[in-house]
């Protein structure tokens, strides 16, 4: 458990190290921890998720989740939701619908399997709200981080 309250105020999230390994990371919410990490390729020790996997997860997640809500509101009869992700740094000029013409920018593709006897037009209408979920929306969105330092003992 994390040495601070701070985790478990809701939305908020404590990280800190571990002491084992080179980037092992304790993650902390509330009454719900993991573990983060980097692959042994890179100096880690392959004990956790990565930070760029946390951030799929989170998508996938939230993608999962909106899905599920709207189905059951809408008593769509969705059976099961998976959804696969993977993250990539391309060519900005391989983007035509981008804003950003050069240098890089990141690329998550988002494949959704939706299970179920869902007509074309329930397909197509989930496919819809999955870009609705609160996390797609934040990583569309400007986000504004802001970094302080609190000194430790």
């Amino acid at each position: 458990m994390a040495e601070s309250n701070e985790a478990t105020e809701p939305g908020s999230v404590v990280v800190r190290e571990t002491g084992r390994g080179k980037f092992q990371q304790e993650v902390v919410s509330g009454a719900n921890s993991l573990i983060a990490d980097e692959p042994t390729r890179v100096g880690g020790l392959d004990s956790g998720f990565g930070p760029y996997e946390l951030l799929l997860a989170s998508l996938g997640a939230c993608t999962s989740m909106t899905l599920r809500l709207y189905a059951d509101r809408k008593q769509i009869p969705l059976k099961r939701t998976q959804v696969r992700l993977r993250h990539s740094r391309i060519h900005a000029q391989d983007c035509a619908e981008c804003e950003t013409k050069s240098g890089m920018l990141d690329r998550i593709e988002r494949i959704i399997v939706l299970e179920g006897d869902l007509s074309d037009e329930q397909r197509a209408r989930l496919m819809e709200i999955a870009d609705k979920c609160p996390v797609h929306q934040t990583l569309k969105s400007e986000i504004d981080i802001r970094t302080s330092e609190k000194h430790g003992g």
